[in-house]
């Protein structure tokens, strides 16, 4: 989904994605539609003495329905803020936090494995939720906007919700909050890649549990236990890679450069199709003076109508734009290059821009089943390498 840069907080980018922007007019007329139940419940939670005739009619239950979709999100971002700020305190940099359909995600560009920074990153959102509850709560019972009606319903819900929301956190569905705790817990003693499948296959349970649940009239906690499922498993993969990828780099896996096929960008793309048939390539390096200068790719040559296909050179339909990356480099840091940009390969290079080798999506799965089969990492099932997941969530 599309999200968009709305500001920034102690450096962190603040992004809003486009579901933000439908759920919150819907959270909105829901609220609104819903004011007289809040009312009551509202009365006799707090005792607040609110006058149902008052806030039920005209636009006022639309306003307060505004008021307090605006004023949950708001607790939302501080809610990440908690996760952000201790991260960033424990030198891990947040990417972005990003509002969405289902609450918050803050993006932590590399994950801790350390069980007790992981714990009191994870805990620090609930936290900082229980703390927003306990200041909305305190004028309530001070009686501090007992002559603003519209105002203790606001704050009403929020302490409310507040609460609710950090109790909802803290259940054991891994990645929320709470299956991050009991990751953390779970790796005190054993490894974190251990911990973090145990961790979600609890997560899993509870997301099933929730979406039977939710079959029962809630479509919303159906759409929660759908993404703890998915993320769970997501989770769990990407960790388990991690640990079996340790110590493992891009030149360990990488086709080298004296067995790939290469092309030259005055070949004309004839000439490119006839190879791609006879030697069963579809994408191949472009070499110009001993120098990676581009990408071709079979998709490239069909833009070219057959006829037309001698009258075209290699360097008219090739891709100048060529994600590379050091031979040195992390083979995990390569799985990701290729997931987060959507391509098949990654060119290896040297600093000077020679061709070094050439590794693909297949090349790291590949060496992923073959360092489980020698027993070194968690056992699993192969990963889908199309599934990633990295990040602090709050539905």
């Amino acid at each position: 989904m599309r999200s968009y840069k709305v500001g920034s907080a102690f450096g962190i980018p603040i992004k809003l994605d486009v579901t933000f922007l439908l759920v919150l007019p819907v959270l909105a007329a829901l609220i609104g539609w819903q004011t007289e139940t809040w009312v009551t419940t509202l009365n006799q939670t707090w005792q607040l003495g609110l006058p149902t005739g008052t806030l039920s009619q005209g636009a006022t239950p639309w306003l307060l329905g505004i008021a307090a979709a605006v004023g949950l999100f708001a607790s939302v971002l501080l809610h990440e803020l908690g996760h952000s700020l201790v991260s960033m305190h424990y030198g891990y940099p947040i990417e972005s936090i990003t509002l969405w359909l289902l609450g918050g995600v803050a993006n932590l560009e590399e994950q801790p494995e350390d069980w007790q920074q992981e714990f009191l990153i994870a805990i620090a959102g609930p936290a900082v939720s229980v703390a927003i509850g306990v200041v909305c709560y305190l004028p309530l019972t001070a009686g501090v906007f007992s002559g603003v009606p519209p105002v203790l319903f606001v704050v009403g819900y929020l302490a409310i919700a507040n609460v609710v929301l950090a109790v909802f956190n803290l259940l054991p569905g891994f990645p929320m909050d709470g299956g991050r705790v009991l990751r953390a817990l779970l790796a005190r003693n054993r490894s974190f890649a251990r911990a973090t499948q145990l961790a979600a296959e609890v997560g899993k349970v509870v997301a099933v549990v929730l979406g039977i649940v939710g079959l029962f009239g809630n479509l919303l906690l159906v759409a929660i236990a759908f993404f703890i499922y998915i993320g769970a498993s997501s989770e769990s993969q990407r960790t388990v890679m991690n640990a079996a990828f340790e110590g493992v780099t891009v030149r360990d896996v990488m086709t080298p450069a004296s067995d790939v096929k290469t092309v030259s960008p005055d070949d004309t793309v004839a000439e490119l199709t006839e190879r791609m048939f006879d030697e069963r390539h579809t994408g191949y390096p472009v070499m110009d003076d001993g120098r990676v200068v581009g990408v071709v790719t079979l998709e490239d040559a069909r833009e070219v109508d057959p006829v037309e296909r001698d009258a075209y050179h290699v360097s008219d339909v090739m891709t100048s734009d060529v994600e590379t990356i050091g031979p040195d480099a992390e083979a995990m840091d390569a799985l990701e290059r290729i997931q987060n940009s959507g391509i098949g390969r990654l060119v290896v290079v040297d600093a000077s821009g020679g061709l070094v080798g050439l590794v693909t999506r297949t090349d790291l799965v590949t060496a992923f089943n073959i360092i489980q089969s020698a027993g070194r990492g968690s056992q699993v099932p192969s990963p889908n390498p199309d599934e990633h997941v990295e990040s602090e969530r709050s539905p």
